[in-house]
């Protein structure tokens, strides 16, 4: 091995692999790991770890996989800090929401959103983060809504077409024509750029029936669906997501006992999204009740400049573990093997020989302190493709 690198004296590994370590985090103390190349090729105790020419000292400090985020909106120009401060304020505020957004991805050229990009994936990678999914949905035509993807395509292989993200203000009175838009012509440019389709299915933007016209459509351009469901309504989005066997329902904020049903017979994760509850004072997702079900879990901070303005997944599992139910264990899973899920990834979400070398060190001996030590800045080094970045 001799172009390999072995990272040893780790206190605690997370391996997400039972048959590596204890518990379903695979943990293992006192670990080493060997990679080369962009791959783990070895994982065990220190002691027992292979000669390579290069080495690391984790210190006795706990290493985990990546974080894996399955759900982002990093598309888009400007901010919405008066209709922050204003909902904080108990103010009234009557601005656009995303409207505001569209209008201001729409006027910005193609640099000023790729610099805003990459502006917010190097935020979420110095916080551990190494996979990441970008939607577009804030452009609304067929042109701003195609740039968008082509500029998240630079960043990522996990690309969303979200052109169903509301109904822009020119369409207002014709939301069908909108529907058409989507899944033609729309689709029909957006489509090579994109893995995923996804659709906002919540009064206020789509209903069940233009949510299955949607994902339909995208299914028949080769595009896995993918469900904004259930965040400000019980409504038909989760048992839509896992009938038409989309690969996560994301939000699941207000559940009946059918939805959990649905959610724990079917294959399609739920992917909670706690940074948009934290910053609208809105009630929690249930994490507990969907656990105790048999429900795949995922986390995401769903970072987005209106209701979720945070690229910290290490925020969002303080948020699963205080405000939500999970256990830190739990809140670890969800954010690394639980988005590798929500993503259908089997080489990300893991620290095993064969996954990529996706890797975040942090400056304390276990993961629980991610939960123990909340707004503390514990990623002390991340490996992206056995790079270090």
């Amino acid at each position: 091995m001799t172009t390999a690198t072995a990272i040893i004296d780790i206190s605690t590994l997370v391996t997400n692999d039972p048959s590596l370590g204890e518990g379903p985090l695979g943990l293992l103390q006192d670990a080493a790991v060997v990679i080369d190349g962009d791959r783990v090729v070895w994982v065990g105790e220190s002691s027992k770890a292979p000669a390579t020419d290069n080495q690391v000292d984790a210190g006795g400090r706990a290493l985990l996989p990546g974080f894996v985020d399955s759900h982002s909106h990093l598309v888009f120009a400007g901010d919405r800090t008066e209709e922050f401060n204003a909902r904080m304020s108990g103010r009234p505020y009557s601005a656009g929401g995303i409207r505001t957004t569209v209008a201001a991805t729409r006027a910005a050229s193609d640099r000023d959103l790729d610099v805003n990009v990459a502006r917010y994936v190097r935020e979420a990678r110095r916080q551990g983060t190494t996979t990441l999914e970008i939607k577009s949905g804030y452009g609304l035509t067929s042109q701003d809504e195609a740039r968008s993807l082509e500029i998240a395509s630079a960043y990522t292989d996990e690309v969303t077409y979200l052109g169903a993200h509301v109904v822009p203000p020119e369409f207002a009175d014709d939301p069908a024509a909108y529907v058409d838009l989507v899944t033609g012509p729309m689709l029909d440019l957006c489509a090579p750029h994109a893995r995923w389709i996804d659709v906002f299915c919540e009064r206020g933007a789509f209903d069940g029936d233009q949510a299955r016209t949607i994902l339909t459509a995208g299914a028949r351009h080769g595009l896995t669906p993918r469900v904004h469901a259930n965040q400000l309504t019980r409504g038909p989005g989760v048992r839509l997501a896992v009938e038409l066997g989309a690969a996560s329902a994301d939000h699941c904020t207000h559940l009946s006992d059918a939805d959990v049903d649905a959610l724990a017979q079917g294959d399609t994760v739920a992917t909670l999204l706690p940074g948009a509850e934290f910053s609208t004072r809105s009630p929690y997702p249930d994490a507990r009740r969907l656990l105790d079900a048999g429900v795949t879990v995922a986390l995401s901070p769903d970072c987005n400049p209106g209701s979720s303005f945070t690229s910290s997944m290490p925020f969002c599992v303080a948020l699963a573990v205080r405000e939500m139910g999970m256990t830190p264990d739990e809140a670890i899973w969800a954010a690394t093997a639980g988005g590798a899920r929500a993503l259908r990834r089997t080489d990300v979400g893991r620290v095993a020989p064969g996954a990529r070398a996706d890797l975040a060190l942090l400056d304390a001996p276990s993961h629980v302190h991610l939960a123990y030590r909340p707004g503390v800045p514990l990623v002390a080094a991340v490996w992206q493709g056995g790079t270090l970045v």
